[in-house]
């Protein structure tokens, strides 16, 4: 596997060139405090200061512009260029110009107040506890120091996203950080693009159930623009349960000038559906997996349930089933699960998977390689789902099923995380739309060990289990024209290399252990 140098193109690590050096900087400050409590201090602070720079840039606009009529200090000169009001005890030079004195946390939480009150849009949303004895005033004075020698908000930085970049560049590092934690607030941006390159939501009402800070709708915005769209031609729809990833994805949302309803307060979408009469076009989530306490006793009668009971001790069919729910009549989901949901029989989800199948809501099926997630090592799949399979959008694929094999894709980013490609994904994502039909991207082909076309009767016969690996078949192997013995020959050489480096490994396994005490 290659290895990276942190500089990918797609995405998925720095780009700007200088993340790495920020976060080890801003990281070495944090000191003792959990990366879970830190990550709200840090981008609490970027988000002060990108809305400090737009302000300042508009600020001196209108100032110039102040002999034909212009007041710098009027709010409404800049809620009409969609610029977040920012009073003087919030701007950045003030804050800085006090970052050395005891007093900052004060002042940062005034600040944040301060917004709150001008900026009704940002109301409970951003983080006010700056002054809490915990966090030393000291390190947060020289993290206020790091955080303004660099501009996110003025035009440059916002036409290259630069804050944008480093926001998600500082989730993604808290992500890893924080581990287990970590898959509440963020889902790889690699697989959020394979998702939206897959679904290819130009238009239309775009949904998340489970929406941690937000980054299916960003990739989905992007997706728009990149592709000559508009930003309002999609609407965004989406909720969340933890108050502070709530407030998260709300700022995720504001600093890139995304309008999204996600709600007035967090919530469970489970107990409290904040969109009921929602229909979505598209529906992107990554749930928790697994998800054991979701009270689903007490949801045993839910309208949601068309395809069967969801077991109380594991919510991914709760969690397709809401989906489903909310799809409009030609609407699309795609949706990344752990892999038992696509094999599992116990407590009837076999069942609940078989009814899915036969209402021929699956479009096709992912399987994905293995350490892709910050937060656990559990494999998974994307299911695609489609509630007209003959809309006239695309072929008709009634009672098909396309399986995509991806467990061989990705390149290690480091020694316990992998990433998919842009090659990865569009390769992925290629296969899809070629099999459904769209206008570009060529004839589908199946391709052993990697996509086939498979009828639900053939599914029915092996179970209704989806697994890729079962229907792909094997990878074709190339016949290089050596002689069977001298093949085995080299096979067997380099099995006794290998037999002899594990011996060597387990060796050195033995003596540490003894070394620990815990020795045979």
């Amino acid at each position: 596997m290659a290895k990276s140098n942190g500089n990918r193109a797609n995405g998925d690590g720095a780009v700007l060139g200088f993340e790495n050096k920020l976060w080890n900087a801003a990281d070495k400050l944090r000191s003792n405090m959990d990366a879970a409590e830190y990550k709200h201090v840090v981008l609490g602070l970027f988000f002060l200061k990108y809305i400090s720079d737009t302000f300042e840039e508009q600020h001196a606009k209108l100032t110039a512009l102040r002999d034909q009529g212009a007041d710098p200090e009027d709010p409404d000169e800049y809620l009409a260029e969609n610029v977040f009001w920012v009073p003087k005890e919030a701007r950045w030079a003030f804050l800085q110009a006090n970052a050395k004195g005891p007093e900052i946390g004060v002042l940062v939480d005034q600040a944040m107040e301060a917004i709150e009150k001008k900026n009704p849009s940002l109301k409970h949303v951003l983080p006010k506890d700056y002054a809490r004895p915990a966090l030393d005033k000291t390190r947060l004075g020289e993290l206020i120091d790091l955080v303004g020698g660099i501009t996110v908000g003025n035009r440059e930085a916002r036409s290259h996203d630069v804050l944008g970049r480093v926001y998600e560049y500082f989730l993604a590092q808290f992500a890893s950080a924080e581990g287990k934690q970590s898959g509440q607030f963020y889902t790889p941006r690699h697989i959020v693009r394979t998702l939206v390159a897959m679904l290819a939501p130009y238009q239309g009402r775009i949904y998340d159930p489970c929406c941690g800070s937000g980054g299916m709708f960003v990739q989905s915005e992007k997706f728009v623009e990149a592709h000559g769209g508009r930003r309002n031609d999609i609407s965004v729809y989406g909720q969340e349960s933890n108050p502070t990833t709530w407030r998260l994805a709300k700022i995720n949302l504001a600093i890139r000038g995304i309008e999204g309803n996600l709600g007035e307060q967090h919530a469970d979408s489970f107990k409290d559906d904040l969109h009921k009469t929602l229909k979505a076009d598209y529906i992107l989530a990554n749930p928790p997996f697994n998800m054991k306490d979701w009270g689903g006793e007490g949801l045993q009668d839910d309208v949601r349930w068309k395809y069967g009971i969801p077991p109380k001790n594991n919510a991914n069919f709760a969690w397709m089933q809401h989906m489903i729910h909310h799809l409009a009549p030609t609407g699309l989901a795609g949706i990344v699960l752990a892999n038992g949901s696509m094999s599992s029989n116990t407590s009837g989800e076999g069942e609940i998977r078989k009814n899915i199948i036969e209402a021929d809501l699956v479009d096709c099926m992912v399987a994905l390689p293995g350490q892709l997630f910050y937060s656990t090592q559990i494999p998974a799949c994307l299911w695609i789902l489609a509630r007209d399979k003959k809309n006239h959008r695309f072929r008709d694929r009634r009672r098909q099923i396309l399986f995509i094999d991806a467990r061989k894709m990705g390149e290690m980013v480091d020694r316990t995380h992998r990433i998919l490609t842009d090659e990865d994904i569009n390769r992925i994502a290629g296969t899809y739309h070629a099999w459904r039909g769209d206008p570009d991207p060529g004839e589908y082909k199946d391709v052993p060990g990697f996509c086939r076309i498979v009828t639900v009767e053939e599914v029915a016969e092996h179970g209704y289990v989806l697994t890729p690996g079962l229907y792909v078949g094997a990878e074709e192997v190339e016949d290089g024209g050596e002689p069977f013995e001298e093949t085995m020959a080299e096979l067997t050489t380099e099995l006794y290399e290998q037999m002899a480096e594990a011996d060597e490994l387990n060796a050195t396994i033995r003596q540490n252990l003894e070394v620990l005490g815990y020795g045979e």
